[in-house]
């Protein structure tokens, strides 16, 4: 069954790196938007003459909340039709038709086992959705491991909420990484995501759950290097662009 497309208006606007901004999005025709923390929505954007070049889909970075409302977190690629339309067009009130959710990258039905996120840019966002969900449930779990990279200190996403959720979240650990920086603040990295998950994993990977989230060159890489870790290819959910 086709999912339906529904009207969906802009509420607000935030940015938050200088190239990253915070959509918020109200489906007025719904009294609550449901959906599983990982998965996404699709936005018609008035950018081609055919229907399905006018798709664009993100990951919903908010996590279900009881209402009709939703956060999206958009990177501005450049030259890119979606999301320049996106950055330069819609303002507070636009409308803009969309569907979903939809997606299958959501989190596993048991939390018997450590959880390792992996992620880049704005790959964050199902792993925000996720945590949120997780700690605003008090859902009972092991160690979750948030391996957030990206290349400056101006690019964080969501870095302060994460280090406060860190403090509240027994068993909650937060790894900002920074590839072109030569120093960190305490508790962060510089360089890439690899060699952190590298080392988190020599103990307990046998039963480990990773999800990756990001660039198609990041994935590629972690895939690789957790087969030679030695994990099994069932351990490892992915959701890539780019």
């Amino acid at each position: 069954m086709a999912l339906e497309w529904l009207e969906g208006i802009v509420t607000k606007i935030e940015n938050e790196t200088p190239n990253t901004k915070k959509f918020y999005f109200e489906i007025p025709s719904l009294e609550k938007f449901d959906f599983i923390p990982g998965q996404f929505v699709t936005l018609d954007l008035p950018i081609h003459e055919q229907r399905n070049k006018r798709w664009r889909s993100y990951s919903i970075s908010s996590s279900p909340n009881g209402t009709n409302t939703f956060e999206l977190v958009i990177v501005h690629m450049e030259g890119g039709l979606g999301t320049t339309y996106m950055f330069n067009e819609l303002a507070v009130g636009s409308k803009v038709m969309l569907r979903g959710p939809q997606g299958v990258f959501v989190l596993p039905k048991s939390f018997e086992n450590d959880i390792y996120f992996i992620c880049t840019g704005t790959g964050i966002a199902p792993f925000r959705s996720m945590i949120n969900y997780i700690h605003s449930n008090k859902i009972a779990h092991k160690n979750i491991h948030l391996i957030f990279g990206c290349r400056k200190l101006e690019d964080g996403l969501y870095i302060n909420e994460l280090k406060e959720l860190e403090a509240k979240e027994a068993g909650f650990h937060f790894h900002p990484c920074y590839s072109r920086e030569t120093a960190a603040p305490a508790g962060s990295h510089t360089g890439y995501v690899h060699p952190v998950y590298e080392a988190l994993l020599k103990d307990g990977k046998e039963t480990a759950h990773i999800y990756l989230c990001g660039w198609k060159a990041m994935i590629d890489d972690a895939r690789k290097k957790l087969a030679d870790l030695g994990l099994d290819k069932k351990q490892v959910h992915f959701e890539s662009f780019g």
